[in-house]
C-alpha cells in the first residue's frame, strides 16, 4: 500500500512538471531505498564481525586440528618456466578462509530468513484467526 503511495507521489511530481532533482529526492525519501541503505550498512559491518570470527577464531582452531596448519599460509608456488625471476602464487588457503567466511554469512542469512518467515506465518495466522472471529 505504501508502495501505490509513493508511486502515485512520484507521477503527481512529474506530472507538475518538477525539476530531476525533486524526482530524484522524492525516490530517495521512499520507505524501500531507506531500508535497503540500511541493510547495506548493517551487511558492511555484519561482514567484518564474520571475517573476525573466521580469521581470528575459526581457522586456528581448524589450524590445530589439523596438526598447526595456518590457513593462510597455505599456497603452491609455480616457477616461471619462461627464465623469469618471477613466480605465480596460487594462495589455495585465503581461497580456504573465504569459502568458510561464505558459509557462515549464508548460513546466519539463513536463521533470520527462516525467523522471519516463521514470524511472518504467525502474524498471518493470527490475523486470520481475529478475521475469522470478526466474521462470526
Amino acid at each position: 500500500m505504501e508502495k501505490n503511495k509513493a508511486t502515485e507521489k512520484i507521477k503527481k511530481v512529474a506530472k507538475k512538471g518538477s525539476s530531476f532533482k525533486a524526482e530524484f529526492i522524492e525516490f530517495i525519501n521512499r520507505g524501500s531505498v531507506v531500508d535497503l541503505a540500511v541493510g547495506v550498512a548493517v551487511g558492511g559491518a555484519f561482514t567484518a564481525i564474520v571475517n573476525s570470527l573466521v580469521n581470528d577464531i575459526v581457522m586456528p582452531i581448524v589450524g590445530l586440528i589439523g596438526g598447526g596448519v595456518n590457513f593462510a599460509d597455505l599456497k603452491i608456488v609455480i616457477p616461471n618456466f619462461f627464465g623469469g625471476n618471477t613466480e605465480a602464487v596460487i594462495a589455495y588457503g585465503n581461497f580456504l578462509q573465504n569459502v568458510v567466511q561464505f558459509l557462515i554469512i549464508a548460513w546466519v542469512i539463513f536463521l533470520v530468513v527462516k525467523t522471519m518467515n516463521r514470524i511472518s506465518r504467525k502474524k498471518d495466522s493470527i490475523k486470520a484467526k481475529v478475521e475469522e472471529k470478526l466474521k462470526n
